[in-house]
């Protein structure tokens, strides 16, 4: 079985698929219509300067997240940078 971390200690490179979004209300909403959704694979192309936010591919386009909103996604690594 692949190691399941936070997607805010995911390294660049990394990539892996959303196992778990536990947020509530207005962040879960946001957060879902970004397309990280259970299943979804993702991964870190790069971070800012002091680690947030973090830049994301999925499904071809790149999107960024704050690390606030990260801690709510689980991930089940697929390969490891």
């Amino acid at each position: 079985m692949n190691e399941i971390i936070s997607l805010r200690k995911m390294k660049v490179g990394q990539q892996g698929k959303i196992a778990r979004v536990e947020a509530a209300g207005e962040v879960n909403r946001r957060i879902r219509d970004m397309g990280l959704i259970p299943g979804a694979k993702v991964s870190v192309v790069g971070r800012a300067p002091l680690k947030d936010p973090v830049a994301l591919r999925l499904s071809g386009v790149t999107i960024s997240l704050r690390n606030r909103e990260a801690d709510h996604i689980t991930v089940e690594l697929t390969d490891k940078a």
